[in-house]
């Protein structure tokens, strides 16, 4: 081999081991995050009840095995992508002045509007319609960094749970947002909740209403 052709394959090579290199790190940094560890059964929340009487296609679906989505590339994507398109495409507005009433009134945004529940229902609408199984795509009640009720979404996967939340463009682990987690639905059964432990023995707030008057 001559060395122009020596120095070719040497160039070459380095820029193989140069590639391996850079795409460690990415490898690496492949999202992780724990399960959160369920209670009993608990309350289920006024809104999705009410919920369900108004759309009740939505609810009345029979149990199903519990299943967690496998993580790819592709699907983180479309989480992230899903929850910043929802974030950027509803008007936040408080429950009160949206539908006049406190009782928490849960929907899809059919007026473009909503607080945190109109934001994680359609998420999870939205990533049912693009093939993620629903038992991995849960309704969770928390209490947010100003100790006020919240909604987002919950997504098991087999890298652990991560949340969907419209006071976040980022997709976190749960654990790593800071709120208490109070309940959730079920994997097998939508219309079942169950409690969430408090993580370090902290307490969980009392699962009462989640009406708050930040469009949160």
């Amino acid at each position: 081999m001559n060395a122009k052709w020596a120095g070719a394959a040497i160039a070459a090579a380095a820029a193989v081991m140069g590639w391996i290199a850079l795409a460690s790190p990415v490898e690496a940094a492949e999202p992780h995050a724990s399960y959160a560890a369920l209670g009993p059964e608990t309350r289920v929340p006024y809104g999705w009840r009410d919920f369900c009487t108004r759309r009740p296609q939505e609810c009345d679906v029979a149990p199903l095995p519990a299943v967690d989505v496998r993580l790819s590339d592709k699907t983180w994507r479309l989480l992230d992508r899903i929850n910043r398109r929802v974030n950027a495409s509803i008007v936040p507005i408080s429950n009160l002045e949206h539908w006049g009433t406190i009782l928490d009134h849960w929907d899809y945004p059919v007026d473009g509007k909503g607080d945190c529940k109109i934001y994680a229902l359609y998420k999870r609408k939205l990533l049912m319609e693009a093939g993620l199984p629903r038992q991995a795509l849960l309704m969770t009640i928390v209490r947010d960094l100003n100790d006020e009720g919240h909604a987002i979404l919950t997504v098991r996967t087999d890298h652990g749970e991560f949340v969907l939340d419209n006071l976040s463009s980022e997709v976190r682990p749960w654990d790593a947002t800071g709120y208490r987690f109070v309940k959730r639905q079920s994997q097998e059964d939508p219309n079942v909740w169950v409690s969430i432990e408090a993580p370090n023995g902290q307490q969980n707030a009392p699962t009462g209403s989640m009406q708050s008057s930040n469009p949160n």
